[in-house]
């Protein structure tokens, strides 16, 4: 099956995960942080890595008169949201009511766990109610 063109691999996603640690990051500080004892051959691996995260829209590149800089262009919980929905939309029919089943009976929720998705619905549902506009 292919990839659709958004999505990333582990090695891209672990570029990212350094960009959202550090912040802004030349490719010489991403090789470093990556592949501590690598060389030339890792400096070329995270340009490439670079190079196709920008194709795809996930890092955006600013141009220095020595060494560029990189950032990321998307957050990490924007990506969470976007390959959540692309595995619902795979997976259930575009529901994310399996998928989260799923993951709350999968493992043991801690007390503050329980107690955040349980504030989450009740925002949601806040929200979701209609306003009384006073008539």
């Amino acid at each position: 099956m292919a990839r659709t063109p958004q999505d990333i691999t582990d090695a891209e996603l672990a570029v990212l995960e350094v960009l959202w640690e550090r912040g802004p990051s030349t490719i010489r500080l991403l090789t470093d942080t990556l592949y501590p004892q690598g060389g030339s051959a890792h400096y070329a691996t995270v340009q490439k890595l670079l190079e196709r995260l920008e194709a795809k829209g996930f890092v955006s590149k600013e141009r220095g008169q020595v060494s560029h800089t990189f950032s990321a262009a998307i957050g990490r919980e924007d990506l969470i949201g976007r390959r959540l929905q692309a595995t619902a939309e795979k997976l259930c029919g575009g529901s994310f009511t399996p998928l989260l089943m799923h993951l709350v009976r999968g493992r043991k929720l801690s007390a503050k766990e329980r107690q955040e998705l349980r504030s989450l619905i009740d925002d949601r549902e806040a929200k979701q109610k209609p306003k009384d506009d006073g008539r």
